[in-house]
């Protein structure tokens, strides 16, 4: 293999740095890092008309639309982090696409509170008393009249893997991180992509619902992207616990053409353990044979590197709420109709991940509903009466979800989503255009993606 970009990364300059960035995305500064007495105590921080858990897309949207339309609103935004970190398009990092590197997608809050003149809380959320209607923080006790949840996921070893202990979860997320939350994981992947020699890389796709149902793919593609550019020997496996997944036929297309040699697709493949030490994922398939009978294979493969993403759940903040969840294993939140008001409490709103509505949990579906959600609040404080628009019509493409899927050139694919009132939820119907070429994926849609992200994020933050 010839001298290349990754065998400057392994002399370490790039990893520094890397390291550096990813101490910063913590969301624990020194001061936090040993608890002063006052810390987690009932020091009391005052009281505010809004409180949103969470600073990410859903919860800053929220934010911005409520100071947007009366300036004189008390909102105070609670977030763990010092920093802000894009999910979408983070999978171009992986892909090390020209012109995208990790400042494409961090972003400071400072700019945004100076602009709207919302509050900020940089603390952990520890409880949540909805009958005093106050949120116990890391800091001190937080009083609101009004409470916006939009915490985002988390990850559910414990019911994907229920022998392991918690020393190899701790393991598995050091070793083979998932990438599905920002900060951190994102770094390390990306440090483990550049530092590996040949080898195979393993995708595996969580159970259930789970974040950005497009992103595991998007990933293999820019993955395979990359280790064709660095003439990596080896392959993309990705093994998904389903049969089919979103966007489905424009993905398989972009592996056929693009990566027929690269990625092997492997449906209905549950993965049973993982030897991280030895690099080993073992899995059970269910298939066909020629007579149409069903049986089950195990098997055991080798990686280079894992990128292991586990069932997801709703962030912990929605069971210190207490409210009323789905019965899957994710327990998004009932909503109460068609609203973002909470089905369990009148004074508790949610957006984002969390939302237990028919509708695909996406950045750009998080600052939809946060927009939804900002317009029900003023009208409720107001004192007016509200309909979400899309009770009465249907909204053309609430969602817009774009995935990167090749480079030089660069071409994506997409999915749009109308939203419609079902009289019991929101549902979004999906459609996957093709291009004039009659193949799913195109460099216009590409370029689509990069504006898409360039007006999102400065909507949200310049």
């Amino acid at each position: 293999m010839n001298f290349t970009r990754r065998d400057a990364i392994k002399m370490g300059a790039v990893g520094v740095v890397s390291a550096a960035i990813a101490g910063g995305l913590s969301g624990c500064s020194k001061a936090e890092a040993s608890p002063s007495k006052e810390q987690g105590s009932a020091k009391k921080l005052g009281k505010h008309t809004v409180v949103i858990i969470g600073g990410g897309f859903g919860g800053l949207t929220v934010a911005n639309n409520l100071k947007k339309k009366n300036k004189n609103l008390d909102v105070l935004v609670i977030e763990k982090r010092d920093t802000f970190m894009s999910c979408p398009v983070s999978n171009t990092y992986l892909g090390k696409l020209d012109g995208i590197n990790l400042g494409t997608f961090v972003f400071d809050y400072a700019q945004p509170i100076e602009k709207y003149g919302y509050k900020m809380c940089q603390s952990e959320v520890l409880g949540i008393d909805r009958k005093n209607k106050t949120v116990t923080t890391a800091k001190g006790v937080i009083g609101y009249d009004i409470l916006v949840l939009s915490p985002g996921i988390a990850y559910s070893y414990e019911t994907q893997f229920p022998t392991w202990s918690k020393e190899k979860i701790e393991e598995a997320k050091r070793t083979a991180p998932a990438a599905l939350i920002p900060g951190s994981e994102h770094v390390a992947l990306e440090r483990m992509l550049s530092n590996m020699d040949d080898g195979d890389i393993v995708i595996t796709v969580p159970n259930g619902k789970f974040r950005c149902p497009p992103a595991p793919f998007e990933r293999a593609c820019m993955i395979a992207a990359y280790m064709e550019k660095e003439d990596i020997q080896g392959k993309v496996i990705i093994l998904n616990p389903k049969e089919k997944f979103a966007k489905y036929g424009a993905f398989m297309e972009s592996f056929k053409d693009l990566y027929k040699d690269r990625i092997v697709y492997v449906p209905n493949a549950k993965v049973d353990d993982v030897d991280l030490k030895n690099k080993v994922i073992s899995y059970t398939q269910e298939i066909e044979d020629d007579f149409e009978t069903k049986k089950v294979i195990r098997k055991s493969i080798k990686y280079e590197v894992l990128n292991l993403m586990p069932t997801n759940k709703a962030n912990p903040v929605i069971e210190m709420a207490e409210l009323k969840t789905t019965s899957d294993t994710f327990h998004k939140v009932l909503m109460n109709g068609c609203s973002f008001q909470t089905a369990t409490d009148k004074d508790v709103y949610a957006v984002g991940d969390v939302v237990g509505h028919a509708i695909p949990p996406s950045g750009q579906t998080a600052v939809w509903a946060g927009k939804q959600c900002a317009a029900e609040i003023l009208a409720r404080l107001a004192g007016k009466a509200y309909t979400l628009p899309v009770k009465k019509k249907a909204v053309h493409a609430g969602n817009v979800c774009y995935s990167m899927v090749g480079d030089n050139p660069e071409e994506g694919i997409m999915v749009t989503h109308d939203f419609s009132w079902t009289g019991k939820t929101i549902k979004g119907k999906g459609h996957v255009p093709r291009a004039a070429s009659g193949k799913f994926r195109s460099t216009g849609t590409a370029k689509a993606l990069h504006d898409w992200y360039s007006g999102i994020t400065a909507d949200l933050f310049s």
